[in-house]
């Protein structure tokens, strides 16, 4: 869970006003989505609670849909699954070539590649999402034997 809360730390930002994201959607915090409304404020333990709680729904997300599919995801490639799930969806994810490879063959290096065609937003590249996607590539193969 550290690798996970450190990913989304360092990728989402924090921001105590509610703002809306590059895709258009109300968030808050460390990129908390649910329930956000214009002039919705939160304090730093607040955003830090529902950062926990949003990444555990995104590891549980992740382990359900790995445990339907027959996939066994160790520590580091759950949480940069996770990771994905938090910013694209997990019907995203269900529906990807990157999940059909890891489904495949989860030590295969051609994943690296299909995290980084999940780079766009509105239609352009964002180049956040170009560092978020090599990180979470970097991290499902660093707990690889």
């Amino acid at each position: 869970m550290l690798e996970l809360l450190s990913l989304l730390r360092r990728h989402e930002g924090l921001r105590l006003s509610a703002y809306r994201c590059p895709g258009g959607v109300w968030t808050i915090g460390w990129g908390h989505t649910a329930g956000v409304k214009a002039g919705d404020y939160v304090d730093v333990d607040t955003a830090d609670s529902l950062l926990r709680e949003d990444a555990a729904e995104a590891l549980r997300q992740v382990d359900s849909l790995a445990a339907q599919s027959g996939v066994e995801l160790t520590g580091c490639r759950r949480a940069a699954l996770a990771s994905f799930v938090f910013n694209a969806g997990v019907g995203a994810l269900r529906r990807s070539t990157l999940w059909k490879r890891i489904c495949a063959d989860p030590d295969d290096h051609a994943i690296a590649a299909e995290f980084s065609r999940w780079i766009y937003s509105g239609g352009k590249i964002m180049p956040g999402l170009v560092l978020r996607r090599k990180d979470e590539a970097e991290l499902y193969f660093s707990g690889q034997k």
